[in-house]
């Protein structure tokens, strides 16, 4: 307010003055004596406090604070509070700027980010500072202070509950893709590389073809072949394209057999391995036991017209089934996808189970073996087992791992429905008993002919020789004892020592073979204490190093 100020003496520039109306001047002098009077009511002792209180009751109805027992309007920290109570209330600040600080850092919000992080270096620094208390309690109260404006402007700025709840569903999901697609790619390369053959084995492979291929043809003949159809001996039946698994099964059983003479080996395999499965038995016999090895593209009646499996395996639909690539690439789906496309249910030995009373025409009982296992104990008791009249004798599964028939079968088919019990016992293939007598009474092979020709487009299993096994064999399998045989040493690593070395026969299903870098290591001596790292094949093809 200046003294004899008035619109009509005011000088502008130019020194020109500016002249109102009369009217005007009158309304402008109403104006100002309006101006001075709320100034002096103002000025009031009485008028401030009054604003005061209503400022103080209008600051405690406003929950500003964060979190902790401070308000950041309200300045609890000036109210007398003692040393402790004011660190009390700075670690919870503290709490608060970190969890903000990791919101902002969600939100994008990284101005704000860095500005509590810089916040809370300061007072990092300031609690190891060894200034006088006097001084160091006017730091905390100033840091207090700073540290609230910075949190009420968080609070406003990260409060908006569906923005950060947007954020953190979208990394959510973001995360969840992520984990999908990590968990595809490392059941892919799990499988894969379960299904690849080694190096090492590789060229084991390689050495053995070439000197079989150098051998004079008089050499090539196994001894003992009278043997071959003798009833009165123990017959082992083995399928497999892996020579160094094909040996481990030989000689873990002629090493714990009592009688090695007694026993003969019919070992098949394909084309492209037969000279290395020749050439390893050729120069590494059995002791005392018969040996001989066949390539299934020889039977002459094993073709397309006969076998229902071999007519699907070639046919270019079958190939598009395992192999397309474009297929749903979840954890769940994805996952049994790669199964379909192991090569394993695209070779015809994984099927010769089915054909054994035709491969062995003169035998009246035969053990099947899979070539990932090792016999651990003399299975001369098993052909004086009585079957009952069934077929199949064999270790049940569904008491272990709950597998019954619905696991395998598709039930929502009628015609799996109305033929078989979907809580029916399922039981496992790798150590099997069969009687062929009763196979032939049975006409177990049409059996399943009949199913696998119903199954041509894969609706009532989708995949090997299990679901198939399962079908042709309903009622036909009586159940051994459980020492006979035991699984998961292929990807159980909890199996009980002591239940390991009392079995039987101890069976590497699954994706963690021995002969794999993926092998559980503490299964895996069980398997290589039967092979002669010192042979010169195995020593500079390298194997296991």
């Amino acid at each position: 307010m200046v003294p004899g100020f008035g619109h009509g003496t005011w000088i502008g520039k130019g020194s020109q003055a500016l002249n109102d109306t009369p009217e005007m001047l009158s309304e402008r002098s109403l104006r100002q004596e309006r101006r001075v009077k709320r100034a002096d009511e103002l000025m009031n002792d009485d008028t401030i406090q009054k604003f005061e209180k209503a400022a103080l009751a209008r600051s405690r109805s406003v929950d500003s604070a964060p979190l902790g027992n401070y308000t950041i309007w309200k300045n609890e920290y000036r109210r007398g509070n003692n040393y402790e109570d004011i660190l009390h209330l700075m670690q919870d600040q503290i709490i608060m700027a970190r969890v903000y600080s990791g919101l902002a850092k969600l939100t994008n919000n990284l101005a704000l980010h860095e500005e509590l992080e810089t916040q809370l270096a300061k007072i990092a620094s300031e609690e190891e500072s060894s200034d006088s208390d006097t001084d160091q309690l006017q730091r905390v109260l100033d840091t207090i202070r700073d540290m609230g404006q910075i949190l009420a402007r968080a609070k406003e700025q990260l409060y908006e509950c569906k923005l950060v709840t947007n954020k953190l569903r979208a990394m959510l999901q973001a995360a969840e893709e992520e984990l999908e697609y990590t968990q595809t790619y490392t059941t892919f390369l799990t499988q894969l590389a379960s299904k690849a053959l080694p190096d090492s084995i590789h060229c084991l492979t390689m050495r053995l073809t070439l000197e079989y291929h150098l051998l004079p043809l008089p050499m090539r003949n196994f001894p003992r072949r009278e043997n071959l159809e003798n009833p009165n001996l123990y017959h082992y039946a083995l399928f497999s394209d892996n020579v160094l698994a094909a040996s481990v099964v030989v000689n873990s059983t002629v090493m714990n057999a009592e009688d090695p003479s007694r026993h003969v080996f019919h070992l098949v395999t394909d084309k492209l391995n037969f000279g290395a499965m020749s050439m390893w038995f050729l120069l590494n016999p059995p002791g005392d036991a018969t040996i001989h090895v066949q390539r299934f593209e020889d039977f002459s009646w094993l073709n397309s017209s006969y076998s229902p499996v071999l007519r699907q395996l070639e046919s270019a639909a079958m190939k598009k089934f395992y192999f397309k690539t474009d297929r749903s690439e979840s954890v769940e789906s994805g996952s049994e996808n790669l199964k379909y496309r192991y090569p394993k249910y695209m070779s015809m030995l994984n099927h010769l189970r089915f054909y054994i009373p035709r491969i062995f025409p003169k035998l009246e009982k035969i053990l099947f073996l899979d070539d990932d296992v090792v016999v651990q104990k003399d299975l001369t008791p098993l052909w004086s087992i009585d079957l009952k009249g069934k077929v199949n004798g064999a270790v049940e599964t569904c008491g272990v791992t709950f597998h019954r028939l619905d696991t395998y079968l598709n039930f929502s088919d009628k015609h799996i429905s109305e033929n078989f019990n979907p809580k029916y016992c399922a039981w496992a293939y790798g150590m099997n008993i069969f009687d062929l007598k009763e196979w032939k009474k049975n006409n177990i092979t049409e059996t399943y002919h009949f199913w696998q020709d119903l199954n041509e487009n894969r609706t009532l299993w989708k995949l090997g020789t299990l679901p198939p096994g399962l079908i042709t064999f309903y009622k036909l399998t009586l159940p051994l004892q459980g020492k006979w045989h035991l699984l998961g040493l292929g990807y159980d690593k909890g199996i009980d020592v002591k239940k390991i070395e009392r079995s039987a026969v101890i069976h590497y299903n699954g994706h963690m073979k021995p002969w794999t870098e993926m092998a559980i290591s503490k299964y895996q001596p069980y398997w290589t204490k039967y092979i002669n790292f010192d042979h010169p094949f195995i020593f500079s093809c390298r194997l296991f190093e």
